[in-house]
């Protein structure tokens, strides 16, 4: 215990220097952000004003103290302050006319858009001074902090692009073992008996593989490796769904619920009448998209592995066969979402 709590100290003093350090990078600590009158919070507020959705009512000011996490009273004084400059007016909500909505008017929208011209300099000579491969790493760290740390799809990724699946070339089965490995001990505790088992698997899947009945899809977006499942032979009518992961920086995006879908799809068309699968009582996200897919939890066992206690857990989905109409329009949509 006083190992792991060594180590918990030694995170917690990592991310205090962390947050030392970029907030001092990037100005918060000025009394005038970004050289305007206000400070960062201010400038935060005009920023959630100025991109609040145009379908649908403005904002009152105690929502937009409870998206931002401020305390009403403070909020109450940066809009007086903003109101007596004439950068935001208070009016009747249209859905109820005894809450005031919030809305920039024209000068604050202006003085907004001088604003963010200068944050968006401000990043760009920070990033300027990385090569491109540093910036790529700089921004893929970031996504990887907001993912982990709860930080809405939409915010963290503004234009979502579209990732493909496509079947494992040279070098991705390695991929799926280290990322296994770094991702488990990370953001579960597991140690290096876990990223074993997943090589024991993942060395099996290679060596027996059978086209007809077994298949691993890899989930590529911008060009980066963000997801992985396999679907393995256990006997003449049932498979194993095996090795679910998602990168963090994608997850919100669907892929694990497509990933599911595809070991779906070639299950029934392969024949069999079972899908299995093994997982552990603490991994809450992936039980929730086994639970949505259909599949049931029918047995259960306290055990001691990955240097943890943890009770595993054995969920199965009985197959139904599709009729030919049916897996042809299966086999439409799936090309389409491609």
């Amino acid at each position: 215990m006083a190992t792991t709590d060594a180590v918990l100290e030694q995170r917690i003093a990592a991310v205090r220097a962390f947050n030392r350090f970029y907030t001092q990078r990037i100005g918060a600590l000025r009394e005038h952000h970004l050289e305007s009158p206000f400070p960062l919070t201010g400038v935060r507020v005009l920023y959630e004003l100025a991109h609040w959705p145009e379908t649908g009512d403005a904002p009152s000011a105690s929502v937009l103290a409870a998206r931002l996490a401020l305390d009403e009273g403070y909020l109450s004084r940066v809009l007086r302050s903003f109101e007596h400059r004439g950068l935001v007016r208070k009016k009747p909500s249209a859905a109820d006319a005894r809450r005031k909505s919030l809305t920039l008017t024209r000068p604050g929208r202006q003085l907004f858009a001088s604003l963010e011209a200068r944050s968006r300099a401000e990043v760009a000579a920070i990033l300027g001074k990385l090569s491109t491969a540093g910036q790529s790493r700089v921004v893929e760290a970031m996504r990887s902090i907001g993912g982990l740390l709860g930080q809405p799809v939409a915010d963290a990724h503004p234009r979502p692009t579209p990732y493909v699946l496509r079947p494992p070339q040279p070098g991705d089965i390695g991929w799926v073992v280290h990322r296994h490995g770094v991702l488990y001990a990370q953001e579960y505790g597991y140690d290096e008996r876990f990223e074993a088992l997943v090589a024991e698997i993942a060395a099996r899947f290679v060596q027996h593989f059978d086209p007809n009945l077994e298949r691993c899809w890899i989930a590529e977006r911008d060009g980066d490796i963000v997801g992985s499942v396999f679907l393995v032979r256990k006997t003449k009518t049932a498979a194993k769904l095996r090795l679910l992961l998602v990168e963090p920086q994608a997850r919100g995006l669907g892929i694990g619920r497509r990933l599911i879908d595809e070991c779906v799809r070639f299950a029934r068309r392969a024949g069999y009448r079972k899908l299995m699968l093994w997982t552990q009582s603490d991994l809450a996200a992936a039980r929730h998209l086994y639970a949505a897919a259909g599949f049931r939890k029918v047995d259960e066992e306290a055990h001691e592995s990955f240097g943890k206690k943890l009770v595993a857990e054995t969920w199965e989905l009985v197959l139904q066969p599709l009729s030919a109409a049916t897996a042809s329009r299966t086999s439409r949509r799936s090309k389409g979402r491609r």
